[in-house]
Parts: C-alpha cells; structure tokens; sequence
C-alpha cells in the first residue's frame, strides 16, 4: 500500500519558528513531525510514499531524500501553484498505482492505529474512509456525524456551539480508493472536506468514519506546539523518543556532556552532542536540540530549545521555544510563551516578556526589556565595536564566517596592497579565527605578515617596526576564556580610532568589500624576526640605565603566555637572575578570573619568601600587565605599582610627564607631583589612555590595574619592559619595592556599581550634575565630584545596564562611605 504525505503547509499560525522552515519540519521531541509521521506509517506495513509539497519544497526533499536512510520509498509531487488538499492529490496520482492508498498529514501528530483503520475500511467495502477523533472543543475543526454503523451522515466545517451535534471531529487521515481520483479534473483546487466528500454523500456512495482511539494533535498553535512536546515525553502519545533513557523520563541523545553538578528533572530530553554544565537545571518538559550549549547556572524549564542554542550562564527560560542557532547571554531572562526565532541574539541581562515574538534574525541589546514582538529590523547589531574592540562567544558569535566578514571590511577600508600585521594566542578558537582574517585580507588585496602565537607587546612593536599599515590580533577576551577578542590596530600599533572604526563599521554592514583580481590578490610572509626587533629596542632605549651590580632574584610567573619565550634571556641581559614559573606557552590555561589570578599570585607569594627573592611578578592578560609581589611578600595592586613605578620615574627623569586615568588616586598625583612629576589625566578606557599619552608625549603611561606603557617603546601596554625599568631602577638607587610602597600616601579607592535602566542612565546623570557646584565638578569621564583629596565617580557603563561608581579616601571605609552616599542619591532620583 502506498501513503500520500500532505506536506505543503506553511504553519502559519506557528510564526515564527516556521518563517524559515516548513511545518512538516518542526521538531517534536528533535525529530521533525513528519519523521514521526513516516515511521508510524512503517510500523503499520507502508514503506512506499508519495510527499505533497508547496511551501519551501526544497528543504522538505533535502531532508529525507529518496527515504533511503529510513528504510523507506519516498517520492514527491511538488505544487507550484496551491491546489488544495484534494487537487494535490490528484496531480499525484500517477504515482499511486491502482489500488487502495492512505492520505496523511505530514504536519500533525497521531500515534493512530492505521492498521486497525485499513481493516475498518474493508470490512465496510468504502469508498472513503475518514478518521475520527473526539475532542473536547470542536469549534475550530471540521465535525463529522456518523450512523451507529460508522457510515457518514453529515459534514459541518468548524462549527458553534449552537450546530456542535457530536465531539467527531477530522483528522485528515483518510482511506481510500483510487476510484475517488475520477471525479476531479487535473490542475483544478479542490478540497477534501468541502468538495470532494460532500459530493460523494450526495451521490449516496459508501463513505465511513473511522474512530480512532490513540492521540491525535493538529500542532496548530504555538501552545499545542509546546503541548505535543510534553506529550510526547509523557507517553500520552506512543512514539518514539530520540536517545538513550538513563532512567525514567531522561532521554539523552549521543555524545552528551552533563556535568555531574547539573540537574536533569524528567521528564527531559537532550539531541546529541549537547553540553550541560555544573548549576544549570533543565526541566521538567524540556527538549535540547542536537549541540546545545547550557552554560553554569541556567535554568530551563518547559521549554524546547532547538539545534545549536548557546544559552548563557544564569540565563532562565519559562515555558518558552527557542529557536535554532540562538545567543541567549548571561542573565538574560526569557519569560512565558515568549518565543525567539532562529539565530537571535539576546545581550546580556536582556528580558524578553512572556508572549513576546521574535522573528528571525533579531538582536536584543544588553539590558533592554522587550514588551512587544519584533518582526521587522536589522540582523546585526548596530554598533560592532564596543569598549575592547569586537568581542563575543568563541565559535558563537566570533565564528569563521564572522571573522571573514571583519577582516573584509578592515582591509577595504585600507589602500591596496597595504601590509597588515596578524597575530595571535595560542587558543584553538584564536588560530581557527585568525586564519579566517588572513585569507580575507589576501581576498581584498593586502599583503600579510603573519606572527602567529606572540606575545601582545611584541605584536604591537612589529606593527611599527615593520612599516605595515595595520594590524588584525585574535585572542581570549582578558577574564573570560569563553568569549574571544579582535583587536585592530593602526600604523603605530595603537587601537584604531573611532573615525577608522565607523569606516570598518560602515564597510561591514553594507558589505562594501573591494573585489581584488585574482593576479592581485595579497600574499603571505612570516615576521621571522619580530622578537629580535623587539629585543633591540628594548635595549636601545634602556642604555642610559645602569645594569645592576649585585643580580637580583626575582619570581616570573608566566601565566602560560607567549612572553616565556621572550624574556627569561633579556633579564639575565640586564644581570636579573630569575625562577620561570608556568613558563610554556599555553593560553587556555592562563589565569583569568579573579579566583586563579589569587591562586597564582599565592604561589608566588609562598616561592618569593621561601626563595628570599627581591621580587615576585605575575604576567597577565598575554604579557600586558603584571601584579608584583615585594621583597616583604606583599601583594601590590595596580594603583600601588603606579606609584611605585610613578616614584622611580619622578625621581630619574625630572618633571616627567606621566599619564592617569580618571580613576587613579589623587593622593598618589599629589605625591608625585611634589616629587617633580606633572600628572595628565585621561579617560578610564584603554584606548584612550593610550591615545593621550601618544598625543601628549607622555615617558610613562598606567591604568592602575598593572597596565604601564611607554610611547617611545611602542603604543600599548608592555608588562616586560615596565618589569625592566621597575627593578634596574630600584637597584640603581639601591631601594627595595617595601620601602617605596612605604613612602606612598595612604589612600584607598574602591568601585561598585549601581542597577540602572538604559533609558534612565541620562536623565539620571543630568540630575546628579545639576545638584552639584560647578567648581567641584570634573567632568572629563562620567560626573566626578571633588572634596578635596576625596571624590566619588559616576561613570554610565556603555555595555551593561548599571552606573560604575568610584571613590577614593583615605581608608577603604572612608571610600565606601563615600560610595554608600552617592548610591543613596542615585536611588532617591531613580
């Protein structure tokens, strides 16, 4: 016997998960509804089928082909033009033989006894056999009355309650026989229901209602869509679960990882190659797709989440559909019968209300509450540069085609056949990324010198030294190993500006990119000589300071980055003996969050005082910044180092001009001027203390958080070098790093942060201004009041939805009352 599958329907009502997708492709439990559909017509004995088809065909046929793979014959009979449930039929029928064939929709779910209905229909010797299946609201199907015999009586097409004369309602099964064909004319629009089965009762032929006693659900609405899920992995409908049941109502599909701190409440059921880690919690009457990704603390709960979901760390999902290839990032929240359509974004800390849709293709900005559906809008975001370059999800966000697409637009923007820089860590997703970036930048024309792993100060003193024209450098965002980091840079190795970044910005968004002939397309060299570059500057504008004259020890802890391969040789140059810890080249395991920066910096806390050292330091952040331990076994935090550094420098170099942020204590600016120094203040972000301290010719520039550049040397920060100055000038004036940090000022300055609304963070900062005086008002980054040697800082972050707060005092407590102050004022404006 063979089957015709209805499988034209585009599933309207279940926009806007079937905007890019046919309904007969929806999965139910990871397996499309027409799959379900296929193997119950094999359980009962019919491999042979013909599939109707109209509504993005081609994506029906390239999912089950010939129907080889299901043990199954499958062939298609494609509608260009709608011709009804009947018409398709009938266009089909020279591939239905001549016998007695079933008709089924490939978009609705049934575990029906098919068997039983065939039988049915030869005992009865029918013409046409319709299934019937009782329902408690009948209002929106067609009702259909039967005689006690089963034999049809009346048909009446979606009903009110005033003309429900019976709970019969059809399921578009039928059998039939080919007879049936006869009574319609090829090409024509004809319809079961309202066409073809009236006509037969008139005409008095033997058609029969067949009640069947399984599940049927039509999957009409978004809430019946969630509903056959949780009655699929209940058993109220009997088909078949993908994966392996570990226990009672936990499926798992193959090449799962669960961490065993995750909970899994059945019932639930996981594709394959999904990852679950420690604290999430998933279910009850939740589906994964294949390769879903649950970070820590997730919550999930009677939701389906399809193929390739990222879902962030604390994200919450309620009753919700997530869609195929969505970002959903930390925190964010996505509340009842919301519903996000394929390859979303949602940013950090976004809401999205309940019954609120999505089409595909949309982003959600950090923090915003979404109340209504977007439908129409942009698929990218509007702005990709944020604080530290384009940062986002390794292989999530910052995939290969991504990548492509930056690198494009970064080298269109420059002339052609200009050399450009690239350079990276030594991370798997870094060395697939940059790869990406070089053969796009040879696609557009520009020349390339590769670095391949290097350490970042020498990556930005090749940009300069080697007379390129830019830079592309791949590598871990610094304190999240998840999210990766792709920074351009100019012809001095300096961040672009942000003139340069809206050219990139406009390039990327219109795809703008120079098409190159393939004769001058760009080629590839290797920077073979980039450390010995570095090296030779080094030691060039060192040469005015005397080396040592009893060696020094000091403790290097590495942190697993490129630069252990740099500088163990130049400190022994310089007559520094130094112990090399974690000193091979490993970024994956560098020291990030807070929690293994303090576990590195004990080790070498516990080393330096064993070992008597003269100094213990950590390298972060790929040879950056470095946090020092002292000859008493002191931990200095990045504003201590800058004034002991800023102390060395005030009295070597006579009025040197030193660069600050915002944010660095103005009891260390006052001790450094006194000393001779003059302070420039700058704003707090990286990029423009960098761009400053350039512009003003500034000796020495610092961060305060273990960040020290110097202009002369290169144009970024370079943790090796201020690590060179720190200890041959602190012999040079025969001092210990203790008795520096003890001639500093006592100070102290905190930070916390303040919840604000997006929309609020303007109005919120005028008021604050307007209560101030103007003479006690520093306005050069965010709103900072001064009170003397105190201040407090209001500073609107540009990614989060919160307000930084900072404050100095002479005391930690005397700094966090002075933050406790400024967040009662915020609170009482907002």
């Amino acid at each position: 016997m063979i089957a015709v599958v209805m499988a034209g329907g585009e599933g309207s009502r279940l926009r806007p998960i079937t905007a890019q997708r046919p309904k007969p492709l929806v999965p139910v439990g990871n397996r499309p509804i027409m799959e379900h559909i296929l193997d119950l017509l094999k359980r009962h004995g019919i491999s042979e089928v013909v599939a109707t088809v109209h509504y993005l065909a081609d994506e029906i046929q390239r999912t089950f082909g010939d129907g080889s793979e299901l043990g199954m014959r499958i062939h298609y009979s494609v509608e260009d033009t709608p011709l009804g449930t009947a018409g398709s039929v009938k266009q089909a029928e020279a591939l239905l033989g001549k016998g007695t064939f079933v008709i089924i929709s490939g978009d609705a779910l049934t575990d029906c006894d098919l068997t039983a209905a065939i039988e049915f229909h030869r005992q009865k010797k029918s013409l046409a056999t319709i299934v019937l299946h009782r329902v408690p609201n009948p209002l929106d199907f067609g009702v259909v009355i039967t005689e006690r015999d089963g034999r049809i009586q009346r048909f009446l097409e979606k009903p009110s309650w005033s003309e429900v004369f019976s709970d019969t309602v059809n399921t578009g099964i039928y059998i039939l026989e080919p007879e049936v064909l006869a009574t319609m004319t090829p090409g024509n629009n004809y319809d079961w229901s309202q066409n073809i089965f009236p006509q037969l009762l008139r005409e008095g032929k033997p058609i029969y209602g067949f009640v069947m006693d399984g599940y049927w659900a039509d999957v009409g609405t978004l809430n019946q869509y969630r509903e056959a899920q949780d009655h699929l992995l209940s058993g109220k409908v009997n088909l078949h679960v993908r994966g392996q049941e570990l226990r009672p109502g936990v499926w798992v599909g193959e090449g799962c990882t669960i961490d065993p701190e995750a909970t899994l409440e059945a019932p639930v059921c996981l594709g394959d190659q999904c990852k679950v880690k420690a604290g999430a919690h998933i279910g009850p009457n939740t589906v994964l797709g294949d390769h879903a990704f649950v970070e820590e603390g997730a919550i999930i709960h009677r939701s389906v989440v399809w193929d390739s979901a990222y879902i962030g760390p604390n994200v919450r999902l309620d009753s919700a559909i997530v869609g195929s290839r969505v970002t959903i990032k930390r925190d964010a929240n996505v509340q009842e019968e919301a519903v996000i359509g394929d390859r979303c974004l949602l940013d950090v800390g976004a809401t999205i209300r309940p019954r609120v849709k999505l089409w595909p293709d949309k982003i959600v900005d950090r923090g915003a509450t979404l109340t209504m559906s977007l439908i129409w809008g942009n698929k990218w975001r509007g702005s990709l540069f944020r604080d530290l370059d384009v940062a986002g999800l390794s292989n999530i966000e910052i995939t290969p085609e991504f990548a492509t697409r930056l690198a494009a637009a970064f080298g269109s923007c420059l002339p052609p056949g200009s050399k450009v820089v690239t350079s990276r860590d030594s991370t798997r997703s870094s060395r697939m990324i940059k790869r990406a970036v070089i053969a796009s930048l040879l696609s557009v024309g520009c020349d390339v010198l590769d670095l391949r792993s290097a350490p970042m100060p020498v990556a930005r003193h090749f940009v300069k030294a080697s007379g390129a024209v830019g830079a592309i450098s791949v590598r871990k965002l610094p304190g999240n190993a998840r999210v990766s980091l792709v920074e351009m840079f100019d012809e001095s190795g300096a961040t672009i500006d942000r003139a340069f970044e809206r050219k990139v910005e406009s390039a990327f968004f219109r795809e703008d990119f120079r098409r190159t002939d393939p004769d001058d397309l760009g080629i590839i060299d290797f920077a073979s000589r980039a450390q010995e570059e570095y090296q030779a500057d080094f030691f060039r504008l060192l040469g005015s300071i005397s080396v040592p004259a009893k060696r020094p020890r000091l403790i290097c802890d590495y942190g697993y980055s490129a630069l252990a391969g740099v500088l163990p040789p130049m400190l022994d140059r310089l007559g520094i003996d130094s112990v090399s810890l974690n000193s091979f080249n490993n970024a994956k395991m560098a020291p990030r969050t807070p929690e293994q920066v303090i576990s590195h910096l004990t080790n070498v806390q516990q080393i330096s005082t064993t070992l008597s050292a003269d100094m213990g330091v950590l390298f972060t952040d790929e040879g950056e910044r470095l946090t020092a331990v002292d000859n008493e076994g002191r931990v200095l935090d990045g504003m201590t180092l800058t004034g002991v550094l800023g102390t060395l420098f005030a009295r070597r170099f006579p009025g040197v001009e030193i660069a600050l942020p915002a944010t660095a204590s103005a009891r260390l600016e006052h001790h450094l001027t006194a000393l001779g120094a003059r302070v420039i203040r700058t704003k707090i972000d990286a990029p423009s203390l960098v761009r400053t301290a350039l512009e003003a010719g500034v000796k020495l520039g610092a961060d305060g958080a273990g960040g020290f550049m110097f202009p002369e040397f290169h144009a970024g920060f370079d943790a090796a070098y201020a690590l060179a100055w720190l200890t041959c000038l602190l012999h040079e004036t025969e001092g210990t790093m203790g008795s520096i940090v003890s001639s500093l000022p006592p100070y102290a300055v905190v930070h916390d942060t303040f919840p604000c609304e997006w929309e609020a963070k303007g109005s919120l900062m005028r008021t604050l201004a307007d209560q101030v005086a103007a003479d006690s008002v520093d306005l050069k980054d965010g709103i900072k009041i001064k009170r003397g040697d105190d201040w407090v800082l209001a500073l609107p972050d540009a990614m989060e939805p919160w307000i930084h707060l900072y404050a100095e005092g002479p005391t930690k407590l005397d700094a966090e009352l002075l933050i406790a102050g400024l967040r009662t004022q915020l609170s009482e404006e907002s």
